[in-house]
């Protein structure tokens, strides 16, 4: 082998390094990209399912305590007022979920349906049902959104 082609197999040889490091370097940036971008979307996928059981929790809450006083005859105009509030406070939560977890979008529709259900309830037994329907719901959506988020 000659001096010059001796030189020139050691630029090309350098050169190939080079670009391979160069490579090797671009890919792995990609990778923890991904990779932390995909966090991102797990941590604000948690938080809307969050925000959103939350607000149903809530929502349960005012009306039972709205039913319960419609049931029994009771004065029951400030806690409809209350559960209009709560049913309100569940509208961005759901669409965050719906949009940020797609796979979780029936799960949480029905968990605000069940939810939303409590109303207009025949009698205690009834609506007992209707809450006991609207938290096995809610557990639902948990699940699936658990699932999905460790997807």
């Amino acid at each position: 082998m000659t001096a010059t082609t001796a030189a020139l197999v050691a630029v090309l040889g350098t050169l190939a390094g080079s670009v391979l490091t160069g490579t090797l370097a671009h890919l792995s940036q990609r990778a923890q990209r991904k990779a932390a971008e995909a966090g991102a979307r797990r941590a604000e996928g948690l938080a809307a399912v969050s925000e959103l059981a939350s607000a149903l929790a809530d929502h349960r809450r005012a009306m039972w305590v709205r039913e319960d006083l419609r049931l029994r005859g009771q004065d029951w105009s400030d806690a409809r007022a209350e559960s209009h509030a709560t049913r309100s406070a569940i509208t961005a939560p759901l669409l965050r979920v719906q949009v940020l977890l797609p796979a979780v979008a029936d799960a949480a529709q029905a968990a605000a349906r069940a939810a939303y259900s409590l109303r207009d309830s025949e009698s205690e037994t009834g609506l007992a049902a209707r809450r006991d329907h609207a938290i096995t719901t809610a557990d639902r959506l948990v699940a699936v959104s658990a699932a999905a988020l460790a997807a």
